[in-house]
């Protein structure tokens, strides 16, 4: 195995060496990706790979192309000692392939398929982790309308989304495993508006070949948003509704029909950078009236005459949690499909009755390489409702403690794009728990991470 293990890694960075083209950077969502400026140039045997044409005009062509990631994980006291797991080094693999063909101007087809493998870890692969084989997209895209102003796309079939900062839709790029939906989209955009309207049936993972469900029934619907304001100046208003039979908060476990109205304000160019974003939640859980909301601030100054381009940030989140376990209310705010990562690189804690003040900084060391540190202070925004994990499950229930104080998460990271196609990021992360968890878990421990993952995109 071990030896296996050393070959895949070798055989990426050799790919990687042999791949590496002036072409634009892989897209985190590879569906968006367009190739269509190679059909009247002269194209080097990479590029032909990217671009194959199957008729005369080349207007009809397809682009292939995959990834492979390797990933190590050792992660000590996951469960603040709750557990005896202690330490719990693992290994990960995931690999995908995809077509995209192009039938004229106005008709599109992707396909993507995807293997996701775990090796070593305790207690077996989390539902995060495995994925033996699975279809990750498969949908047709048809132009209604195309012209110089405004364009008008109808998507159907399984697909990827991501919105935002995704605080609450996300393609999941952290974790081994993505999230996907089978649904239909409305895609519109005309000058500086873009606007998706989507309805949308969660994909039920399992871990072996071919078996992931459809729940084939509206568990996620909306419209999301974007505006251009002024160069660099955008903001996102949008609605989402959910439907699940069973969610699992402090209060209640029971089946769940959630709504939430957001706006997001955000620059991401020049020297200040902002991003600004509130949502508010209402709906049903059972019997009870949901009203739950979060706010979110974060603040940036990019030196860019300086060398490295230094980047200080400052975070402060405040997310909805319970007043009152059994009163018929619920104000814990659901993130719905959250990225996991929003709060670090591997959060213990998730989006969920939260009080977080996150101070970051970034700087390039050179052209290729990137260093980041964070502090994360974490306080229950409620001290009657619990911690939460990533993906927005119920992780510690409050019993006696009144204690405010999750603890604090010391990172540091290092990404080094060796190419534009392949990436090794390396990070460590110490959390040294707080005074609710400490008076919550008896033989409470502090928590060790460190992850170092390659990835190659082709």
């Amino acid at each position: 195995m071990q030896k296996t293990k050393l070959i895949l890694l070798f055989s990426l960075v050799f790919g990687a060496k042999l791949f590496s083209q002036d072409l634009p950077e892989p897209e985190l969502l590879r569906y968006n990706e367009d190739y269509s400026f190679l059909k009247d140039s002269t194209r080097t045997w990479y590029e032909k790979f990217k671009y194959i044409p199957l008729s005369e005009n080349g207007n009809t062509y397809l682009s292939l192309g995959g990834e492979a990631r390797m990933e190590f994980t050792d992660f000590n006291n996951e469960d603040w000692g709750r557990t005896d797991i202690g330490n719990n080094p693992f290994f990960l693999q995931r690999y995908s392939l995809h077509a995209d063909l192009h039938l004229g101007n106005r008709v599109r087809v992707f396909g993507q398929i995807r293997s996701a493998l775990e090796d070593g870890r305790n207690n077996g692969p989390r539902t995060i982790d495995e994925d033996q084989l699975a279809i990750q997209n498969l949908f047709l895209d048809v132009d209604v309308i195309k012209n110089d102003k405004e364009k008008l796309t109808a998507r159907i079939g399984r697909q990827e989304l991501n919105y935002g900062s995704g605080r609450l839709i996300s393609v999941r790029e952290g974790p081994n495993v993505r999230l996907n939906f089978d649904g239909v989209k409305l895609m519109y955009s005309r000058d500086r508006f873009t606007s998706d309207v989507f309805v949308m049936a969660d994909v039920i993972l399992n871990k072996g070949v071919f078996d992931n469900k459809s729940t084939k029934k509206a568990n996620l619907w909306g419209m999301y948003n974007t505006i251009v304001l002024a160069p660099s100046h955008n903001l996102d208003v949008y609605y989402l509704g959910v439907s699940r039979n069973s969610t699992n908060f402090n209060d209640s476990t029971a089946k769940e029909l959630r709504h939430s109205i957001g706006a997001r304000l955000w620059k991401d160019e020049g020297e200040f950078l902002y991003n600004l974003e509130a949502v508010y939640q209402f709906g049903k859980i059972g019997t009870a009236d949901i009203s739950a909301w979060t706010a979110s601030i974060d603040a940036a100054y990019r030196f860019e005459n300086v060398k490295g381009t230094p980047t200080i940030n400052l975070r402060n989140d405040y997310i909805s949690g319970d007043s009152q376990k059994g009163d018929g209310k619920l104000q814990t705010f659901n993130p719905l499909y959250p990225k996991g990562g929003y709060f670090g690189f591997t959060p213990q804690i998730g989006p969920v009755n939260l009080i977080d003040i996150h101070p970051y900084a970034t700087i390039n060391l050179n052209d290729k390489m990137m260093l980041q540190a964070d502090v994360v202070f974490n306080w229950r925004y409620s001290l009657q409702d619990g911690i939460y994990r990533p993906n927005g499950s119920l992780n510690l229930a409050p019993t006696t403690s009144k204690k405010a104080y999750i603890g604090t998460a010391f990172l540091g990271s290092l990404t080094y794009n060796i190419t534009n196609n392949l990436t090794w990021v390396t990070g460590f992360q110490y959390f040294n728990t707080g005074s609710f968890i400490n008076e919550e878990i008896p033989n409470h421990k502090d928590a060790y991470f460190f992850n170092t993952k390659l990835a190659f995109k082709f």
